[in-house]
């Protein structure tokens, strides 16, 4: 169960991160389309899992291996724009949330 300081400390990352995937770091993204779903925190706040859904499919594994190599990059410039809401910038780890294709997937089965 997460705490509400997790909660929070999530939703601006997810907010942020949006935002800069949508304007500043468009060549990280290896032209797909990106959207974080989710931020999950760890109770210390030192790490984030950032669950993102990419369009199309098929460039997940070469946007996830871009966005690995420049993990350091981005959370430098999320530093720079969260850096005096909260003290610790968290280690960002990038996982895709499939969920939409596991909807479609049990959809299909029900027809």
């Amino acid at each position: 169960m997460d705490s509400i300081r997790q909660n929070k400390v999530g939703r601006l990352i997810q907010k942020d991160l949006s935002e800069m995937f949508q304007k500043e770091c468009k060549e990280y993204t290896v032209g797909a389309i990106l959207s974080v779903t989710a931020v999950r925190v760890s109770p210390d706040l030192s790490y984030a899992r950032v669950y993102l859904s990419i369009f199309p499919s098929e460039l997940t594994e070469k946007v996830l291996n871009s966005l690995t190599e420049k993990n350091k990059n981005i959370r430098f410039i999320l530093g720079k724009k969260i850096g005096k809401q909260i003290r610790i910038i968290p280690e960002l780890r990038f996982f895709v949330d499939d969920s939409l294709d596991y909807i479609e997937k049990i959809d299909e089965l029900l027809k």
